[in-house]
């Protein structure tokens, strides 16, 4: 998988962008980015589409802008010419493909059927986009047609939305969903920038899934960890498990038999995805203690320390589980 196919899935979404007017492309780029997007997929079904690459490109180098559907080679010319860093088809073009292997530029063309998959892997490519996702067969369909693939990696785009897509990213052959809720045509050409930015930064919180797992209480020796333990068992009731490190009380307390990570402790918490919250973390200054990464059985990161403390706790992230 090549480096930007990466940069997607540590994304999760891809804005979808429909531009009608080359002028409105820096303030719909300064929206995602303040909406902690800076990621977006302009599509030439409009003559602004190639100016509008150019302006956001210019203002903000650090986005990834790509084009999407292109349907021609000239289309593929026009979009890198203007500073596109990929681009995206609606199905799949074998001559559109070929091209863009040619001059160096990633594709990502749309298939609906194995066969058209069996045409990509031909042609080399490892991810698709699934197109379109909902009127396709949605993830039963994905999870259908992936199994004999096993390298492929799927990017669904057609009628997701916050309220469906965390099915789809929590799937390990989904990489990142394409998406176009939060930069609807309608608050583009109605300059609703700061709506673009609140409904940006509420699909990225719902794809992240921030939330508290567990706050864990550090403790002089076993003793005095018992002895807080069996407080929280006795005064509310919550169940005890012991573990070698630790007493869990109920889900949401661990109390550690000596003083751990963090002046106070720690607090876990847990998110859809340890790679995409590492990202966005880092995307926003956030540094991370490499040195306590643990990866599963796939090699996917589950488990990671931030540097900074918070009041006195250290903070993890793990795995949230549907």
């Amino acid at each position: 998988m090549n480096a930007i196919m990466e940069e997607f899935g540590r994304f999760g979404i891809i804005p979808v962008v429909k531009i009608d007017r080359a002028e409105d492309a820096v303030p719909l780029a300064k929206a995602l980015c303040d909406g902690g997007l800076p990621v977006a997929e302009v599509t030439f079904r409009t003559a602004a589409a190639a100016d509008a690459i150019a302006a956001m490109t210019k203002a903000f180098p650090a986005m990834l802008v790509g084009a999407g559907t292109v349907l021609t080679t000239e289309q593929v010319d026009a979009a890198v010419a203007a500073g596109a860093k990929f681009i995206v088809s609606p199905g799949l073009n074998p001559k559109v493909v070929k091209y863009c292997a040619e001059i160096g530029v990633p594709i990502t063309p749309g298939v609906s059927s194995p066969s058209e998959i069996e045409q990509a892997l031909e042609l080399g490519l490892d991810v698709v986009k699934f197109f379109p996702a909902e009127a396709s067969g949605g993830l039963a369909k994905i999870k259908a047609m992936a199994a004999p693939y096993g390298g492929v990696r799927f990017m669904p785009t057609g009628g997701i939305n916050a309220d469906n897509m965390i099915p789809y990213l929590t799937n390990d052959r989904v990489l990142a969903c394409g998406g176009s809720w939060m930069v609807a045509s309608d608050l583009i050409n109605g300059g609703e920038w700061d709506k673009i930015t609140a409904m940006t930064r509420e699909a990225v919180a719902k794809m992240l899934g921030f939330a508290i797992k567990h706050v864990g209480i550090n403790s002089e020796d076993e003793t005095e960890a018992k002895r807080t333990a069996d407080l929280f068992t006795n005064v509310f009731g919550f169940p005890q498990m012991e573990i070698p490190a630790s007493f869990f009380c109920g889900q949401g307390i661990e109390v550690m038999k000596s003083n751990g990570r963090g002046r106070m402790g720690h607090i876990a918490i847990m998110t859809w995805s340890v790679e995409r919250a590492m990202a966005y973390l880092e995307r926003n200054g956030v540094e991370l203690d490499y040195t306590t990464l643990r990866r599963d059985a796939k090699g996917k990161p589950e488990f990671i320390y931030l540097k900074q403390d918070f009041g006195g706790f250290d903070i993890h992230l793990a795995v949230r589980r549907a």
